[in-house]
């Protein structure tokens, strides 16, 4: 995507407080009840591990799908409210493209839906307060009447959207902050620590946060952070014309919602170390493993791979790996659904039956997130000036995913044989643009965005059960 101006829009889609009780629907993956039903499946990237070797490292995989959002039902509502960066450096075409995608936000909303407009610069302040919808021609007069001044207090900007959200605050509705800044904070607290606390702290309220960093100006270690700990996607918007086009793709995934407030625990077998989940933010304690997600799309696949280390095992033997308990509410019908799962893994001396039973699904999907690990620390050493080692953790990334795609590709499903290849040819590219210092800020952009999009899996969509299908 080409350029970028001085604008930061936060669209907050609020999800209100229930006051009703919920029925609790418990059902156990593999039951074959699918639907409108999210999906749970945890696979172990080597379900058959080598007999007598000490300190052996495997790979757990925790996959929630979404389910497609029925036709015959109406989609959940959001609560929204768009904070819009109207700092100097938006001035010109990025304050008009600003205005442009949220007009085109709020025109597609349902009139029940509830929606903000948020200004900030030196200070922040409410345009409309939170209020339904339905007065649309009212509130995009008052958004086109928006002009570019000021610095940029991108953190008071995120908490009056986030105020105005909480007024209307309900468990059926998605809540949803979307940052959009050209810039870089540079009043009141600016550093990606401090943002990414608030990230985290909005999620505990069940507002998920994504960010749109608009050209090549803005700080894209606060915005992709900011996006992590909230639970969202970062996207990187270069030219300002496609403003409006990646603000809709961003409004696509906020109204194909289909469950929430996610609480997945993950208890690690006896003798088992857990070591860490890649790429996510996680709570590990002990042999138990809290993981946070807000929200999950329609035919999202959205999984976690967790790193552990396992204990000597005899030739025969077999070992609980891990046990897997999900609990979420299902924005469709409206309960408190829960999904369960164990796996374990079996001891052989024989190497050729270790290869046999590989879990081939799951092994390509913990290489990207390991390949997406490297790719962060060879940004790393590009910031210290070691580009030939950043170059090569680069191409050995290409390496072992093309050498995977070699041996597996051909049996796994197609959405995850693109990204391996995708990830490769990505990875081949990256070794050769870093190489240019006139180019690193854009590259560096590219990158972390590209590395935000893999830990969230944000345009991974799969064959999902439809909802109309028993």
């Amino acid at each position: 995507m080409p350029g970028f101006v001085s604008l930061a829009i936060v669209l907050l889609v609020g999800v209100f407080a229930a006051t009703a009780v919920f029925p609790v629907h418990t059902v156990n993956a593999g039951s074959g009840e699918t639907s409108s039903q999210v999906q749970l499946d945890v696979g172990v990237a080597n379900p058959t591990m080598l007999s007598g070797k000490k300190n052996q490292i495997n790979h757990l995989r925790i996959s929630l799908t979404g389910f497609d959002l029925p036709k015959s039902q109406r989609r959940p509502s959001v609560n929204t409210a768009i904070v819009i960066d109207q700092s100097g450096s938006m001035n010109g075409a990025k304050i008009e493209q600003a205005r442009r995608a949220a007009i085109a936000a709020v025109q597609r909303l349902r009139d029940d839906d509830i929606v903000s407009v948020v200004l900030y610069a030196d200070s922040a302040s409410v345009l409309v307060p939170a209020t339904k919808a339905s007065d649309r021609e009212a509130i995009i007069e008052k958004i086109q009447s928006i002009r570019a001044q000021g610095s940029t207090a991108l953190f008071a900007g995120v908490s009056k959207g986030a105020a105005e959200v909480r007024k209307f605050l309900d468990e059926d509705y998605v809540n949803r902050v979307i940052l959009l800044s050209d810039g870089k904070a540079n009043v009141g607290p600016k550093s990606p620590r401090e943002l990414e606390r608030l990230g985290t702290s909005l999620v505990k309220e069940g507002i998920s946060v994504s960010t749109l960093g608009l050209g090549l100006g803005y700080n894209e270690d606060l915005m992709s952070r900011l996006a992590s700990a909230g639970s969202g996607n970062h996207m990187f918007v270069e030219q300002a014309d496609d403003l409006v086009a990646v603000f809709q793709q961003e409004f696509n995934d906020l109204l194909s919602v289909v469950a929430s407030d996610f609480e997945i625990h993950t208890t690690i077998g006896e003798g088992v170390r857990p070591i860490r989940v890649l790429n996510h933010e996680a709570d590990i304690s002990g042999q138990d493993i809290y993981i946070p997600l807000t929200q999950l799309y329609a035919r999202q696949q959205r999984y976690f791979i967790v790193e552990v280390e396992v204990p000597t095992g005899k030739d025969g033997s077999e070992m609980p790996l891990a046990t897997v308990e999900v609990s979420y509410r299902n924005m469709v019908s409206e309960t408190k659904d829960s999904l369960s799962s164990s796996v374990q893994v079996r001891f052989s001396s024989d190497a050729k039956m270790v290869e046999k039973y590989r879990d081939t699904e799951t092994l390509a999907q913990c290489a990207i997130q390991l390949a997406n690990d490297a790719n962060v620390r060879a940004t790393l050493l590009r910031d210290q000036g070691k580009i030939e080692e950043a170059k090569e953790l680069l191409l050995r990334n290409c390496a072992e995913l093309e050498q995977l795609d070699d041996q597996y590709g051909a049996s796994l499903a197609e959405p995850l044989a693109k990204e391996i290849k995708r990830n490769a040819n990505l990875n081949r590219a990256q070794s050769q643009t870093i190489e240019s210092p006139a180019n690193w800020n854009r590259s560096r952009k590219m990158m972390i965005f590209e590395q935000s999009r893999n830990a969230a899996q944000q345009d991974y969509r799969v064959e999902a059960p439809s909802a109309d299908k028993p």
